[in-house]
């Protein structure tokens, strides 16, 4: 995953999602729950690269900066749910998406039935 078209795909990919453009600023694109409206995924052009703002559980968020240094305390966001990849070639697109999911699963309702894409 390199671009920002490839992040927008694969997070609409997943299903009951929509995209949104709540800001005044159109670098920033938020992926959503159609049910709940929930973001799960923040993805914004800084510094060069496209950066993706995903949640994670609390175990997880520290594992995924130790292994990856494109993964970072989310921007903007707060750092103890959130983190951000930073789209710079570095973390295997397997690990992006799982941290996709892994977001997308934080911030869905609990009934609801998914079937993701590989």
């Amino acid at each position: 995953m390199k671009n920002r078209e490839e992040a927008i795909g694969y997070c609409l990919g997943i299903g009951n999602t929509y995209e949104d453009y709540p800001f005044r600023d159109k670098n920033w694109t938020l992926i959503r729950h159609i049910d709940n409206k929930k973001v799960f995924a923040w993805i914004f052009e800084k510094d060069g690269h496209i950066w993706i703002n995903v949640k994670c559980e609390p175990g997880f968020l520290d594992y995924w900066r130790q292994i990856y240094n494109s993964v970072v305390p989310a921007f903007h966001l707060n750092k103890d749910h959130w983190n951000s990849i930073i789209l710079d070639g570095t973390v295997p697109k397997e690990e992006i998406y799982e941290m996709i999911k892994q977001s997308y699963m934080l911030t869905k309702k609990s009934n609801s039935k998914v079937n993701f894409k590989k």
